[in-house]
């Protein structure tokens, strides 16, 4: 038994969280989960914290990949800033140095599911994902919004600079009193961002069954909803 505790140890992911997708209600409590600890980890630490996201090909086992198309398995990374500061000029953006900025936790990876700018006009008057607040796309985190960042940030982070196998263009900020921006202070405090995942099957996105979901936080309030079809 101990030898197999040991084999286990050995072949379990260093630096990885693989988890099933095939659910997009799992999906989205694990996104919720990472916004929750990059805003919780901020406050409490009097820094700032950035949530990456990246999608990459399902199809290939390996990760990372740069394979087309970049569908099907979400990848997510909380970093924080060593020293409390925004580690970026506001007058000069640019990628975030690596040893500037420490991990939060291990990398998550999410298999079949991918990310959705919506395109539908919700009514803002319910709980559901048709009646749930209005959100402009310039605030949503999907596979057509925002902007890519003018702050990037890489995995893995640290001093030394390691060798860099993920850049983060996609991300959720959040200051030490927990306020949310999409990726950095450059962009106006908004009531409220937006993150939609829809299921898929490989690299084929499910557009027929109701696989969909949209997660939004608040931009002050410490609050994360999850809205489901």
């Amino acid at each position: 038994m101990g030898i197999i505790a040991i084999l286990m140890v050995m072949v379990a992911p260093a630096f990885t969280t693989i988890k099933s997708g095939t659910d997009v209600t799992s999906a989205a409590y694990t996104i919720k989960g990472a916004l929750d600890t990059a805003r919780t980890y901020a406050k409490a630490n009097n820094t700032y914290t950035w949530v990456g996201f990246y999608e990459e090909n399902v199809s290939n086992p390996s990760s990372p990949n740069s394979d087309t198309p970049a569908i099907g398995r979400l990848v997510m990374s909380i970093v924080a800033s060593k020293d409390g500061t925004t580690v970026y000029d506001p007058n000069s953006l640019a990628t975030i140095a690596p040893t500037k900025l420490i991990q939060v936790g291990k990398l998550t990876k999410i298999e079949n599911v991918h990310l959705w700018t919506h395109t539908d006009a919700p009514s803002g008057i319910g709980s559901t994902l048709d009646t749930r607040p209005n959100v402009a796309s310039t605030y949503c985190i999907g596979n057509s919004s925002p902007s890519n960042s003018a702050t990037p940030f890489q995995y893995p982070v640290g001093n030394p600079a390691p060798a860099q196998q993920y850049t983060f263009v996609k991300a959720v900020q959040f200051s030490p009193g927990g306020e949310a921006r999409i990726n950095n202070n450059s962009n106006p405090l908004q009531r409220t961002a937006e993150i939609e995942v829809r299921a898929t099957h490989g690299t084929t996105v499910d557009m027929v069954s109701p696989n969909l979901v949209a997660i939004q936080l608040g931009g002050v309030a410490a609050d994360v909803i999850i809205y489901r079809k």
